[in-house]
């Protein structure tokens, strides 16, 4: 069988945000995309108004605004150094459109911070990077790791991010021997930690929706984010909404059949009532019909007693997700058939319910429960708009 030549994340980044528009990624309610993967970084000229309405170093917001520029306008030109100086709680950084290629680490104590792309368009400012899992470290002490690979972590509480592309574009075809192929684009423990029209590029675990600790059951909300990927590429044990959220499975050069991946792979606490909970979104693919599978469930080594949870209700599952199995066993010591999957009136060809069995419904009582504002409290992210 002949393999098409695997897509370059690399040019797709440096791509003109003018490819990307032609993806119609705005919403999770947009019309088909396109195939191929998410053009994310624009290379663009440097703006007039790098900072649009959000002032400017010599126009400042507020005393805890600061601005990022690659060109050189703002107070730092890389995020991570801006990070560092905003120790403590409650700053914002704005960042001006630009590739930003390094990897940025948010410590717990930088608490309540929020990251505003200044275009409110998420493909003009991107923090990317290409360490995978199999990277070796710059100091010999080994490899990365799936943790350790991301291009973005947050430990924090009270994250907030607008309009920002988080991604890493690490590619399989550049090692094509390695088996720690996971390259993550963020990994996010904190609680109270939200996204508002984000996007996420990546191939294998590209959004890592965790915690900082088993005890700790993180609540996370993304609101009409875009999340693309082929294996378990939104993963973890947080609570986590997925509000009108767009998901799209790519292809994979390397492999001739299905399943090419999964696109969730909640890893929930066993004490943890509630999971990751997809809510009029919307699951598009541009591999062929059925190559992908909805979900499994990952029972780390580290909590054998996880019961990962996952609802989708009220979104379309296009034709790349297979409806008469659309779940798999990550092990077969802890089948599907024994953790939280459930669905709720989900519509498109991969939701069609052609093996009942496969297919586990909530009832419309049990729907009540299975709401934003059920798993997320007193915590109302989907309030507030700044």
């Amino acid at each position: 069988m002949h393999r098409p030549a695997a897509p370059s994340r690399r040019g797709f980044l440096l791509a003109t945000a003018g490819a990307g528009a032609a993806l119609g990624l705005g919403t999770a309610a947009a019309g088909p995309a396109a195939a191929g993967p998410a053009a994310a970084g624009t290379g663009p000229r440097p703006h007039p108004r790098p900072f649009g309405r959000y002032g400017s170093p010599a126009a400042r917001r507020t005393p805890r605004t600061l601005y990022v520029d690659p060109h050189g306008r703002g107070d730092f030109t890389s995020v991570q150094a801006a990070v560092d100086t905003a120790e403590g709680d409650g700053w914002t950084l704005v960042l001006a459109p630009g590739t930003y290629r390094e990897t940025v680490s948010v410590d717990a104590d930088r608490t309540g911070a929020t990251w505003i792309g200044a275009s409110g368009d998420p493909r003009d400012a991107v923090i990317v990077y290409d360490n995978a899992a199999g990277t070796p470290k710059p100091d010999g002490s080994g490899t990365h790791g799936t943790s350790g690979s991301a291009t973005t972590t947050v430990r924090a509480d009270g994250f907030t991010a607008r309009a920002i592309t988080f991604a890493n574009d690490w590619l399989r075809a550049d090692q094509p021997d390695w088996t720690g192929t996971q390259a993550v684009a963020i990994k996010v423990m904190g609680d109270r930690s939200a996204f508002h029209d984000c996007h996420f590029l990546g191939h294998q675990d590209t959004l890592y929706a965790d915690t900082r600790d088993l005890g700790l059951f993180a609540r996370q909300y993304y609101a009409r984010c875009y999340v693309e990927g082929d294996v378990d590429f939104v993963f973890g044990r947080a609570t986590a909404v997925y509000e009108q959220c767009h998901f799209r499975t790519l292809v994979r050069p390397d492999l001739d059949a299905a399943p090419y991946g999964f696109v969730f792979a909640p890893s929930t606490a066993g004490a943890n009532p509630r999971g990751y909970l997809v809510v009029r979104g919307r699951v598009s693919s541009e591999a062929p019909d059925g190559y992908y599978k909805l979900a499994r469930p990952w029972v780390p080594s580290s909590d054998t007693s996880a019961r990962p949870m996952l609802t989708v209700r009220e979104t379309h599952l296009g034709a790349g997700i297979d409806a008469a199995a659309p779940y798999a066993n990550m092990r077969d010591a802890y089948p599907w058939q024994e953790q939280r999957f459930r669905e709720y009136r989900n519509t498109g060809p991969g939701a069609a319910t052609t093996v009942p069995a496969n297919r586990p419904q909530l009832t419309r009582a049990e729907a009540a429960a299975h709401t934003r504002q059920a798993y997320l409290g007193d915590w109302r992210p989907y309030d507030r708009r700044r």
